[in-house]
């Protein structure tokens, strides 16, 4: 097949032979066809390589410029977003703080309704048990005056003679006033306490009224609180349920497995000593206040889950981002790289247990930390690590310095977020911690 291919190619290729003379003899070197093929095509290939591989440079060097560009771009515009994110933070807490001392403030005037509806609710029932003494008192009276004509009229019966005959005029006259007397007396008595019994009636019902009517101002005032109230609570729930939708979490799990690990329960059972009798108007006022205290124990428990997320800053010491998350170089990029000094030092975003300190392909010295609600944050391309596998680390603690090593090209932090093992951008937790905090 050589010869062949020898032959063949001899054509256009003959065979060369190089001399090598010496002083004592000559020798010469064959070329034959086929070899110098091979040689011609090993040195096309070369120069198309160098060809192409200084198109590459050259095309490189042209699109760094390009994304330098795009970078400083980026950054200023960063920068801008995050001036727009602290002044909106800023006014977020002022819009907090003034409503946590109006929610202060509404709670210490429901308290105060409840007592004055609780102390009328009692003078009411004593008002009512006034009026019930006064009809009895009433009713004796009425009784009392019947008894007296049933004496009157006995007595003038009896003024009759036993025998039947009636008694001189001057006796029976004499009889008739003394009687007449004794009546009259007993009359005006049992006149003046009903005229009394009916003004006291009669006061009590005006109290009754006046009663009454502040029962349903303060009913009312309640109900206008417990409005405000619920506006209020209402209104810091929203920014919460959006903060947890904007990192990819779903606020209703995130409340489940919360609760779940705060669920405990006990102590003795105090039977409630006020009872509302089946007013309507304040069974009413407890449903809404119940429904604010469920309310409150959602923003609560928001509070403990916003705890428990990365949310801090990894770096603290002056840096420059270099590079997103997203798509970068027709990749995914599944961070944020933060560039500065070798040694500068990395500290933990949330409350965690290191799960990997070690050197990982791509990544070189890395730190994987996971946190509760099935979030977990990875440091890579760090110069030192300064914790351990198994290790429980707290916000805010130093893990490691800043490096290059593994797959990078100058000192920087690639920071990631990863939500039950999905990557997602770093940025929307920082963004969150900005607009609650």
């Amino acid at each position: 097949m050589v010869n062949r291919l020898n032959s063949s190619l001899e054509r256009w290729l003959p065979e060369q032979r190089l001399f090598l003379r010496s002083a004592n003899a000559t020798r010469y070197v064959r070329l034959r066809p086929l070899t110098q093929m091979v040689a011609l095509g090993g040195t096309a290939a070369i120069f198309g390589w160098s060809i192409v591989a200084s198109s590459i440079l050259v095309i490189e060097s042209i699109s760094s410029g390009t994304s330098r560009d795009q970078v400083m771009r980026a950054q200023s515009a960063f920068e801008a977003r995050l001036d727009e994110l602290s002044a909106e933070r800023d006014a977020r807490a002022a819009e907090a703080a003034a409503a946590q001392s109006r929610f202060a403030v509404a709670l210490d005037q429901v308290s105060q309704m409840q007592s004055q509806l609780l102390s009328s609710e009692e003078r009411r029932r004593e008002l009512e048990t006034g009026m019930g003494a006064v009809q009895t008192t009433l009713r004796d009276t009425i009784e009392q005056r019947d008894s007296a004509a049933t004496k009157a009229e006995t007595l003038t019966a009896a003024i009759e003679d036993k025998s039947g005959k009636p008694l001189p005029e001057a006796d029976r006259a004499e009889e008739f006033s003394v009687a007449l007397d004794i009546l009259s007396g007993e009359l005006k008595e049992t006149s003046d306490q009903r005229d009394e019994a009916l003004a006291s009636a009669e006061q009590a019902r005006g109290q009754a009224e006046q009663l009454t009517v502040e029962r349903d101002l303060i009913v009312a005032r309640n109900e206008e609180i417990f409005r405000q109230l619920e506006d209020a609570v209402a209104i810091s729930v929203e920014p919460l349920d959006k903060v947890f939708r904007s990192v990819g979490m779903n606020p209703d799990e995130v409340l489940r497995l919360v609760r779940s690990g705060y669920s405990g329960q006990g102590g003795p059972l105090t039977p409630m000593a006020y009872s509302t009798h089946g007013n309507a108007a304040i069974e009413a006022g407890e449903t809404k206040a119940n429904q604010i205290i469920v309310t409150l124990d959602q923003v609560n428990t928001y509070r403990i889950a916003m705890e428990k997320l990365p949310l801090a800053m990894p770096v603290k010491d002056s840096f420059r981002y270099t590079s997103g998350f997203g798509r970068r170089w027709g990749r995914a990029h599944e961070g944020v790289d933060m560039a500065g000094p070798v040694g500068t030092p990395i500290y933990a975003t949330g409350d965690g247990v290191v799960v990997f300190a070690g050197r990982q392909s791509g990544y070189g010295n890395l730190i994987k930390i996971k946190h509760e609600l099935g979030t977990e944050t990875r440091f890579g391309h760090l110069s030192k690590i300064g914790v351990k596998v198994g290790q429980r680390v707290s916000q805010g603690d130093r893990i490691g310095d800043m490096g290059n090593t593994g797959r990078s090209t100058g000192p920087h932090l690639h920071y990631e977020v990863r939500v039950n093992g999905r990557a997602v951008d770093p940025m929307s937790f920082i963004k969150a911690a900005s607009n609650v905090f």
